[in-house]
């Protein structure tokens, strides 16, 4: 692995977050005749150029807990105390939450533990707990089974099978990408591990058909019109997994991913995290990392969860 894989994951999907925060839910027409090339401000959230969203607070709350060790309640905690009390926001404010994200978040705040607090109904199923789990494949990079944990960690949030099953697909497909595979080897190697851990029992089973355009054809084939790009957690990873695999960069990895529409900062957060990981963080144009919000916080914090992965 890179020697700072830590911050090409946290710059990965945090720059991809912050250049789709300000055209979220605008429709692909109309960033078809204006299409996003750099990194602007204002728009659909009115923040200043560099914000990012909910997805890379939440995920920066995970990469925090992680520094300390693999615990499940401390993870629900930092969630928590993001909403409450501005916890690893831009600006000091939570903007944006998601209404199973808050649904949970509002569980655990009565004292439910996270091990019961997801939602498990088939209408959960958003791309929320996929947007901010990507810091988990550092710190399980090593290990045989990624499957478990990312399991785990959805279910804080997400519980429904499918929302986890994705979270899984996603953190193996990153750990290939932190090994060193090349994104198309590392996307056969994800199938095939995916379809070897789900076929075995239900619930997994009965939901693999689901996602039958990423493990059962190649998804980079599709067009751009067979994309969707909404909320929805099984069109996110496709939409992720096509701009990665149709792309030659990272540039043109989260903008492709960003002039998508309508869900734009996670479709981008998503792709750029396995974008940063393939093409490193040096990759990434200088202006848009400089203009990012608690930059420097952002890179003390990778270097802190590259020493708690080292030490395990």
């Amino acid at each position: 692995m890179r020697t700072q894989y830590v911050l090409d994951v946290l710059l990965g999907l945090c720059v991809g977050d912050a250049l789709g925060v300000p055209v979220e839910f605008c429709a692909r027409a109309q960033l078809k005749k204006k299409p996003i090339s750099e990194m602007v401000g204002e728009g659909s959230h009115r923040q200043p150029p560099g914000t990012w969203s909910d997805d890379s607070s939440l995920a920066f709350c995970l990469a925090e807990s992680l520094c300390h060790g693999f615990n499940l309640q401390d993870m629900a905690d930092k969630f928590c105390a993001w909403l409450a009390d501005g916890y690893w926001t831009p600006h000091g404010t939570a903007f944006d939450v998601g209404t199973t994200t808050l649904n949970a978040l509002t569980d655990l705040h009565q004292g439910i533990g996270p091990d019961k607090s997801g939602e498990k109904g088939e209408a959960s199923n958003g791309n929320g707990s996929l947007m901010r789990i990507l810091p988990l494949a550092c710190y399980v990079a090593d290990e045989s089974d990624v499957f478990t944990p990312a399991h785990q960690v959805s279910a804080i949030t997400h519980a429904h099978p499918r929302s986890v099953m994705a979270c899984g697909m996603y953190i193996q497909m990153a750990v290939l990408l932190l090994h060193g595979k090349a994104p198309r080897e590392a996307y056969q190697g994800m199938c095939e591990a995916a379809q070897s851990r789900y076929r075995k029992n239900d619930p997994y089973r009965r939901e693999l058909s689901h996602f039958a355009r990423v493990l059962e054809t190649d998804i980079a084939r599709l067009t751009e019109e067979q994309i969707r790009s909404g909320g929805y957690v099984v069109e996110t990873l496709e939409a992720a997994l096509w701009c990665l695999l149709t792309s030659s960069s990272y540039a043109e990895t989260v903008l492709k991913a960003v002039n998508l529409g309508d869900d734009t900062d996670t479709t981008a957060t998503v792709a750029g995290g396995l974008a940063g990981i393939h093409y490193g963080w040096e990759s990434i144009p200088p202006a848009w990392v400089n203009t990012l919000a608690r930059k420097a916080d952002i890179f003390v914090l990778a270097t802190r969860l590259q020493a708690a992965a080292g030490k395990k």
